[in-house]
C-alpha cells in the first residue's frame, strides 16, 4: 500500500504542476482574478484543482487491489455530481450555492444507493428511532454529507487552509480505522490523503493553484462519506459523534457563519469577511508579523486555522468511542469559537 501511496501522491503533484504550468492555455476561463470580498491572493490564480484531485483518485483506483478499488469506483460515480456542479462554478462562476448543495445531496444519495451506508444512529434517544425509517435515514445522510462537504468550501479561504483541514480529518480518522483493523477505510482515507498532498505542495505556501469548489466539494465529500463508513461499520466502538468531533473546525464554521447570517438577516450565501480565517488574517497576522506582504500573510493565517482543526481531532481520536466525552469536546470547542469570534470582532485580542 505504501507504493500505491507515494505513487499517487505524486501523479496528484503531476498533474497540478501540468496545469499550473499550462495557465497560459486555459486561464481565461479557469483562473481566479482578485475581485471579491474575500480575496486575498495577487495574480490569475489557476482554480480547477479539482481536476487534478478527481484525476488523481482515477490513477489510484486504477492501482488499488480489487476490494478496495471496487468501492472505489462506486464512490467516484457517486462524487461525480458534485464535482461536476463545482468544477461548472469554477469555469463560469454562475452555478448557485443552492445547486452545489443539492448536487452534492445527489452524490450522497447515489453513495447510499450504490454502498448501502447511511447514518442511521446518532446515539439520542428519540432520534435514533426515527432514523431507523430508511427514508429519514436517507434525508440526514445527504443533508449530513453536503454539509461537511460544503464545510470545506467554505473554509477554502487561505493557501493550505482546506486541503491541510481535510489532511487533519482524514489523519485522524485513519488512526482510528487502523487502531480498529479496518483496512478498506484506511486504504480509502490514506489514499484520498495522497491526492490532497499532492495538490497541497502546490497551494502552500505560495498559492499556485487553487482547489475551487470542484476540489473543495470532491474532498469534502469523499471525507464525510469516510465517516459514514467508519461509524457504520463499527456500531459499538465508533460513536457517531467522533466524526463530528474530528471534523469540528469546519462544520462549527458553517453551522456559525449559518447563524451570523440568520441574526443579520443576510442570504445564505452571502460572503463577508467576518470567518475565523478572515478574522485570523486581518487582526491577527498583522500583529505578529507587521511587516509581511500579502502572500506572506495569506500563508501565516494557515497554521492558526490548522491548530484549531487539530485539538479536537485529537481528541476524537482518543473519544471515538464515547459519545458523551464527544459531545463534551464538541460543546467546549464551539465554545471556544464563539470567544475567539467575539474577541476577535471587537478587536480585543491578546487584551
Amino acid at each position: 500500500m505504501t507504493i500505491i501511496v507515494v505513487t499517487t501522491m505524486f501523479v496528484s503533484l503531476l498533474l497540478c504542476a501540468m496545469i499550473v504550468l499550462t495557465r497560459g492555455w486555459h486561464g481565461q476561463l479557469t483562473a481566479n482574478g482578485t475581485a471579491g470580498v474575500q480575496t486575498v491572493h495577487q495574480g490569475m490564480i489557476p482554480r480547477i484543482g479539482g481536476v487534478a484531485i478527481i484525476l488523481g483518485l482515477v490513477t489510484a483506483t486504477l492501482l488499488i487491489g480489487p476490494v478496495d478499488s471496487d468501492l472505489m469506483w462506486l464512490l467516484l460515480l457517486a462524487v461525480l455530481s458534485a464535482w461536476f456542479f463545482g468544477i461548472a462554478e469554477d469555469i463560469s462562476g454562475g452555478v448557485s450555492t443552492r445547486l452545489r448543495l443539492l448536487a452534492t445531496m445527489g452524490s450522497a444519495l447515489i453513495a447510499w444507493w450504490l454502498t448501502g451506508y447511511g447514518i442511521y444512529r446518532v446515539d439520542l434517544v428519540g432520534v435514533d428511532s426515527l432514523l431507523g425509517f430508511t427514508p429519514i435515514a436517507l434525508v440526514f445522510t445527504m443533508f449530513a454529507v453536503a454539509g461537511v462537504a460544503h464545510s470545506i468550501n467554505l473554509v477554502d479561504g487561505f493557501n493550505g487552509l482546506a486541503s491541510g483541514t481535510v489532511l487533519i480529518c482524514l489523519g485522524a480518522l485513519a488512526w482510528v480505522a487502523a487502531d480498529l483493523q479496518d483496512t478498506l477505510v484506511l486504504h480509502l482515507s490514506l489514499v484520498v490523503m495522497a491526492v490532497t498532498v499532492g495538490f497541497f505542495a502546490l497551494n502552500y505556501p505560495f498559492g499556485k493553484l487553487f482547489l475551487g469548489d470542484g476540489g473543495a466539494y470532491t474532498l469534502g465529500f469523499f471525507l464525510a462519506w469516510i465517516s459514514v463508513m467508519l461509524v457504520n461499520r463499527h456500531e459499538t466502538d465508533v460513536s457517531p459523534w467522533a466524526p463530528f468531533l474530528i471534523c469540528a473546525y469546519p462544520v462549527l464554521e458553517t453551522l456559525f457563519s449559518i447563524w451570523r447570517r440568520v441574526l443579520n438577516n443576510r442570504r445564505m450565501d452571502h460572503p463577508d469577511r467576518v470567518h475565523l480565517h478572515s478574522l485570523v488574517f486581518r487582526r491577527v497576522v498583522p500583529r505578529f508579523f507587521p511587516d509581511a506582504s500579502l502572500t506572506a500573510r495569506n500563508a501565516l493565517a494557515t497554521p492558526f486555522l490548522w491548530l484549531f482543526a487539530l485539538v479536537p481531532a485529537i481528541a476524537g481520536v482518543y473519544w471515538h468511542d464515547n459519545t458523551l466525552a464527544c459531545m463534551i469536546a464538541i460543546a467546549v470547542t464551539a465554545l471556544v469559537y464563539a470567544a475567539l469570534h467575539r474577541r476577535l470582532t471587537r478587536f480585543k485580542w491578546l487584551r
